[in-house]
């Protein structure tokens, strides 16, 4: 499984962004997908994950409220919804993709810069 991050930017404190995480393989429906965040200086965090299907849901509680997690596996593709960005949510986003028995798939990372 490859992974590709999109969609970070630069914006304001209270605006919105939208993050896709996609996927190579016919078997991304197999793997839960997270994402994760690092800002400067900072270590590396969770932020939300997606099971398989999409019926279940996690969030650090920075972003609850504030965050969505989708997916689409017909289109082999992760979505983080982020409204109501503030400056502590700027770091590069991650997202990973893991399996029970396998070696977990990251993808690179993609810059989100939100400012005051």
């Amino acid at each position: 499984v490859q992974l590709q991050a999109s969609g970070g930017g630069l914006v304001q404190a209270g605006d919105s962004l939208s993050l896709s995480c996609a996927a190579s393989g016919r078997t991304f429906r197999d793997y839960v997908v997270g994402w994760f965040r690092q800002a400067p200086g900072k270590e590396r965090e969770f932020v939300s994950a997606i099971n398989r299907n999409g019926y279940r849901t996690d969030y650090v509680d920075s972003v609850k409220g504030r965050f969505t997690i989708s997916r689409d596996n017909a289109k082999n593709t992760v979505y983080l919804q982020m409204n109501s960005l503030n400056t502590e949510d700027t770091a590069v986003y991650f997202c990973k993709a893991a399996k029970f028995g396998r070696p977990p798939y990251w993808g690179q990372g993609t810059l989100v810069t939100v400012s005051s």
